[in-house]
Order: C-alpha cells, then structure tokens, then sequence
C-alpha cells in the first residue's frame, strides 16, 4: 500500500509539473501576441538608397542621359570645361574622395517652378562648384547643346542664334574639334560659350584618376592650340559623376554644368518633331534653367527659332553660363 501511495504521489507530482509548464508557455505566447501587437509599424525609410542609377519614365527618364553610342560613321563625343582652382592635380590623394558613381536626373514640375534632382547630389554638385541652374529669382533661361559628333544641323543652329541675337554653350569632344574646327570657330567668333565634354565620352567614375585628367586637360590643351582660347565649363559624359570626379575637375580649373530640363533627343533615328521639341521645352521651362538639347537632333533644329521667339514673348531672356555664380 505504501509502495502505491508513493507511485501516486511521484504520478500527481509528474502531471503538476507538466501543467505549470503549459500554463508558463502560455503565459508567455500571450506576452509576445501583445508586443506583437504593439510593434511600430511606420514604414522604414528608404531615403540612403541608392539613387544615382534611378529612372522614372514618368518624371525623370527623358531628363537622365542615357546616350547610345552615336550610330552614324562619323562618331565623336561632346564637350564643356569647368573651372575651380585646388592643388595641381596629382598633388591630391582623390583616393581619399568619394567615388560613388551617381546619374544626373531632374524631377520635372507642371508650375514652371525650378526643379529638383536626386538627394544630395545637387549639394555635391555645389561643393565642387558646379551647378544645374542659374539665377531663380529673374525669368532667364540658359541654351546648352552637346556635340557628341556632327550631323549637319549645327550650321542651322548657328544661324538661329545669330539671327535672334541668342548666346548658348556648345560642349564638344576631342574628335568634334579635330573634325570641325571651323565649327568651332565659328561659335567662338559669334560670343558662344564651347565647353569641355573630354575626349572621348567615357563615364568618368569609372577610369583611374590619371584617365580622368587627360579625359579632361588633352581636349583643353588641344583646343587651346588650335583656337587660342581656354575652357571654363565642363559637362561630365552621360551627366554620370562621383566626388572624386568632381574633386579633379575642380581642381583642373572647371565647372561642371549639368541641366534642370532636358528629354530623349539624342537617337537620331527616332526624331518626334518639331511640335514635341517645342512642347518638351516649353512645358519644362521655369526661371534659372539650365536647357540641354543635343544638336543632333532634327527635332530640336526645326523647333529651336519658334522656342526662342516664344519665350522671349513670354518675357524671358537667353543669359550666359558666365553670369552663373
């Protein structure tokens, strides 16, 4: 009887246990359904993304510079220089800076307001000395082309501006230069600003820091020879930059200008009109912008003297990079 009377005490003694264990996991379940419930759920930000590689057809797509090679026989690149005065370069350690590479988008508005670029780059942009807009507060628009290589319609271009008494920036290549000097010259003889677009159109993050400054400083010594002039302005190929790039064009004397409107108008091949052009500018114009259009374009040649009548009709005025501080 004793033996039983132990037997049933260790059974009752076993099965208090097990229950105390439920109740205890239970207890906890409970505890962790209320932190669950109770958990913040206010969404993470996504603001350290990576922006640079960004494209919304919508809004940004037409204004990031994705360029194909140029199809035609006769492929160049484009230029513009920039200036800003540091150490001789070679003297810095640009492994020190930054080279993240980011591409240059706007964020279009429908208000004719000044528009906005991924986060922080205009404010790396800046601190280099670079810039995508100019004066804000006045009705003033910049024209800017890039020459990646002739198509035939910069003459027209040229007689554009010179009829309706217009100064713009031409960013040419080293193969533009040695192809079209007298070109070249001739945007110098009628006030226009030609800048620095490197030699070969490559993207600038990506070379070591020697190709970089003979991108840069072989076309400038080059167009120095042939015109007897010095470049200024520089527009990075592609609008694709780092600190480090910025840094060594900074340092070799440039600007970087880069654009705050701008649309698919590079392909040649696939040319909308004149009425698209015409309507991509003016529905993007807002004071202090910085308009590029590539001057291959059949579009934008055709377009280009109603675009500058109009504006001016709007009371706008065409100023020059050289205003911009």
């Amino acid at each position: 009887m004793k033996k039983n009377s132990m037997k049933k005490n260790s059974v009752l003694i076993i099965i208090m246990f097990v229950l105390a264990c439920l109740v205890l996991v239970g207890c906890q379940q409970n505890d962790d359904a209320q932190d669950n419930g109770n958990a913040d759920k206010t969404p993470v930000g996504i603001h350290d993304e990576d922006d640079s590689n960004k494209k919304d057809p919508d809004e940004n797509g037409d204004n990031q510079q994705q360029e194909p090679d140029p199809e035609p026989a006769d492929k160049e690149p484009s230029l513009e220089p920039s200036p800003e005065t540091s150490p001789e370069p070679g003297d810095a350690n640009y492994s020190d800076y930054d080279n993240k590479k980011h591409s240059w988008y706007v964020l279009r508005r429908s208000d004719h307001l000044p528009t906005s670029t991924g986060p922080g780059m205009a404010e790396l942009v800046n601190k280099y000395g670079g810039f995508y807009l100019g004066n804000t507060s006045q009705k003033v628009v910049y024209l800017t082309f890039d020459e990646g290589y002739e198509y035939g319609f910069t003459p027209k271009i040229l007689d554009i501006l010179r009829d309706n008494n217009v100064k713009a920036a031409f960013f040419i290549t080293k193969p533009y230069l040695d192809k079209h000097l007298p070109l070249v010259q001739r945007m110098i003889n009628e006030g226009h600003i030609v800048g620095n677009h490197t030699v070969s159109h490559p993207s600038l993050p990506e070379v070591d820091d020697q190709k970089v400054i003979d991108e840069i400083e072989e076309l400038s010594k080059s167009y120095r020879e042939k015109t007897g002039q010095d470049m200024r302005y520089m527009r990075p190929p592609m609008g694709e930059f780092s600190e480090r790039t910025l840094k060594i064009s900074s340092d070799l004397g440039y600007r970087d200008v880069f654009w705050s409107s701008a649309y698919d108008d590079w392909d040649v091949n696939k040319q909308k009109g004149a009425d698209y052009a015409y309507k991509m500018v003016m529905d993007n114009i807002h004071p202090g912008n910085v308009i590029l259009l590539h001057a291959v374009s059949q579009s934008n040649t055709e377009a280009l003297d109603t675009i500058i009548k109009d504006l001016k009709a709007q009371g706008y005025r065409f100023g020059t990079l050289n205003e911009i501080k």
